[in-house]
């Protein structure tokens, strides 16, 4: 790794993952909260409410401005319409970029994994995955189908955008990458 990219590393304070659906953008994130110190924000978290509802955006977007008061804090989500809010203030962002057969791969075995265990998603909302839920119009499965390509394309133009000329971007396109990435967080 080059020197101005472990400098750009250990600059890192305010950081949004991104990925698609599937791809261990909160697995990641758990790990590099972890590993620097810095509390982890989870966008569904604040998202999901009980019974499968949600917050509208007035209250979406007050949890999120609440969420990111810090000095520092990893975001974990792909709400585009939440981008007003945290990218100007991040100064790092990390795609988990997968090949979209590993992505789709993670994605259904999570999901299976949950419908079986009925583990909650998130604290206090009762949500859990079904089988029938997997298989219905809100399928996590059928939205990465809906939105791996277009995802990719509006990253990939984001990078490239003068407004956002003040963050690192970090794309990982393998677990390799992934784990690399990681180790050499420790090895700093």
């Amino acid at each position: 790794m080059a020197s101005t990219q472990k400098q750009k590393l250990f600059m890192m304070k305010k950081i949004i993952i991104l990925g698609t659906t599937g791809s261990g953008k909160s697995t990641f994130a758990k790990k590099l909260s972890l590993q620097l110190g810095i509390p982890n924000i989870q966008l569904d978290l604040l998202f999901w409410k009980e019974n499968w509802t949600y917050c509208d955006d007035p209250e979406f977007f007050s949890k999120i401005e609440n969420a990111t008061q810090g000095d520092t804090w990893i975001v974990d989500g792909n709400y585009s319409r939440t981008r007003h809010l945290t990218w100007p203030k991040a100064d790092t962002i990390i795609w988990i970029d997968l090949p979209f057969w590993k992505t789709i791969y993670q994605n259904v075995s999570r999901s299976v994994k949950r419908a079986i265990s009925q583990e909650e998603l998130w604290p206090n909302t009762g949500n859990k995955e079904s089988f029938s839920r997997m298989f219905s119009k809100e399928s996590i499965i059928l939205w990465l189908l809906k939105t791996y390509k277009k995802n990719r394309k509006r990253y990939l133009k984001a990078m490239e955008l003068e407004e956002f000329s003040h963050i690192n971007f970090i794309r990982l396109r393998s677990r390799k990458e992934i784990d690399s990435f990681l180790k050499g967080l420790s090895n700093e």
